[in-house]
């Protein structure tokens, strides 16, 4: 079980939405809720205008509502602002979305009552997920229209899916003996004012690209062994004059793997010279999208531990302060910043491929394949990766720099964040298959260089390869071996064996 309390870690955020871990409330954060809820309920009585209690939203700030309506207000908040189109969010998106939205509004900053975060809750840690659409955020006043939809059934409206099915959710409210809740003032803007749906997103695109790093670099490695190129570009002393983090981690992991190469040493007196820069610099380009998803990374953990609610509701000093902490700009730029440094991991990869497979650069058979002509071999792999990279470049375009004003202008500046957070998961999905396909070209140029052995680390990913994708002999239907070969790498499974062999990779 998780407690939310003050702060959340990539690691808790993947044991509860994706190994399911049951997430509940702390009694501190129970205490905090209780005591800013007093606090607005407080200002209600006062019968003071205060955004967003008792008035309009956005341009209709100055529209003044009656006590008497301040129930139907928040209500009519979630119904007018969930109109979002597009394919849902797949679960575990949704699930990261409850957790985010329940552990900012447990920080005790937003008004709401304790019940409202324990029925978030209640609906993740019974994985009943509501049908949330993925299009319609412009990540201004955060995620406005896939939160109202995430949020719809805590009122009994919208439709759920679970097990499978997708219901409508007062129906399957009433089959667990739950009503719905009456939201009371503030608390339907509370609910829908944050970036909780693009931060879901990439904190998921984080813990993949982790696993996507190690890859690539096991990638880089096989494929140097593939074309005989020199070792020396990894060298320590390489990275020591050029400080930069990701380089230097980029570095020590392909020197890890290359350990005891016997084709290294085959050559190890050959008249070549250098080799391409998507070999030789491989380091310098691996390295600078790993310090890049590592700026990533701080911005995702500080908007884990944010309130980004409006207004921001503050007990202790006696007031409530209207400002923008629901803005998605620093998450925008994140998304946008993550989707090129995975990009250029494709980017790179794809001339790999061309190097093993174009028998001018590699010296191997056209294609690598046996009997070239009767054989196409692998030349369509590089087809498809080329595709992919390229539509990488149009997805890599930033999302942040456009902007689109809404509410009558009131808000003239908008994020497009949840729009680069998708974005950069689409990349992602494209890289994932480059790599792949790179991946079985240097598991089939390796075959060419026996009984010489590769370095220990890529002997072992070549043979678990190999247990999955046999050498390709003549022709034949390529695309469920890659497709098994992509799952190999998403699970971590290829870089667990990596490790397996040589140890931790950075």
């Amino acid at each position: 079980m998780l407690e939310l309390d003050t702060e959340l870690s990539l690691k808790d955020f993947h044991r509860v939405v994706r190994e399911k871990v049951p997430a509940h409330l702390s009694q501190t954060a129970r205490e905090r809720l209780t005591r800013c809820r007093a606090f607005v309920e407080k200002l209600v009585a006062r019968d003071e205008p205060v955004y967003g209690l008792n008035t309009g939203f956005g341009k209709l700030a100055t529209v003044r509502v009656e006590a008497k309506d301040l129930r139907l207000l928040q209500r009519n908040l979630l119904l007018s602002h969930a109109i979002g189109v597009g394919e849902p969010f797949p679960a575990e998106v949704v699930r990261g979305m409850l957790l985010l939205r329940a552990q900012s509004l447990a920080l005790g900053y937003s008004g709401v009552r304790v019940e409202v975060v324990e029925r978030l809750l209640w609906f993740l840690n019974q994985d009943i997920l509501p049908v949330v659409p993925s299009q319609g955020s412009v990540g201004a006043s955060g995620d406005l229209a896939p939160l109202a939809h995430m949020c719809l059934p805590l009122i009994g409206v919208g439709e759920v899916k679970h097990g499978g099915q997708v219901r409508p959710a007062g129906q399957v409210l009433l089959e667990a003996g739950l009503e719905p809740l009456e939201l009371e003032a503030k608390e339907g803007l509370a609910l829908i004012n944050g970036t909780q749906a693009m931060t879901a997103l990439l904190a998921l695109l984080l813990l993949d690209a982790e696993v996507l790093l190690k890859t690539a670099d096991i990638a880089v490695a096989m494929s140097v062994e593939a074309l005989k190129g020199s070792h020396r570009p990894f060298d320590e002393a390489v990275a020591r004059l050029r400080p930069h983090p990701g380089m230097a981690a980029t570095s020590a992991n392909v020197r890890r793997l290359l350990q005891d190469s016997e084709i290294m040493r085959s050559h190890v007196d050959c008249e070549k010279v250098q080799d391409a820069y998507s070999l030789r610099a491989a380091p310098q380009v691996h390295g600078a999208s790993r310090d890049a998803l590592a700026h990533v990374r701080e911005v995702v953990l500080r908007e884990m531990q944010s309130v980004t609610d409006n207004p921001l509701v503050l007990p202790e000093e006696g007031r409530t302060l209207s400002a923008g902490n629901f803005h998605g700009q620093p998450l925008a730029l994140a998304a946008d910043y993550a989707g090129i440094a995975l990009a250029e991991l494709a980017n790179i990869a794809e001339r790999r491929i061309e190097q093993m497979l174009n028998p001018a650069l590699s010296g191997l058979p056209a294609f690598l394949a046996e009997g070239s002509g009767l054989n196409s071999g692998l030349m369509i792999s590089q087809y498809t990766a080329a595709a992919l990279v390229s539509e990488n470049k149009v997805l890599a375009h930033p999302a942040s720099v456009d902007s689109i004003p809404t509410s009558a202008n009131q808000e003239d500046h908008v994020s497009m964040g949840t729009i680069g957070a998708r974005k950069a998961r689409s990349i992602f999905e494209n890289t994932l298959w480059v790599l792949a396909i790179e991946l079985a070209s240097a598991a089939q140029a390796l075959d060419f260089h026996a009984p010489l052995r590769p370095g220990k680390g890529v002997e072992a990913v070549w043979q678990r390869i190999r247990q999955e994708i046999p050498h390709l002999d003549r022709d034949r239907y390529l695309k469920p071996e890659l497709a098994r070969l992509c799952e190999l790498i998403r699970s971590g499974e290829l870089v667990g064996v990596a490790e397996q062999a040589v140890g931790a990779l950075a």
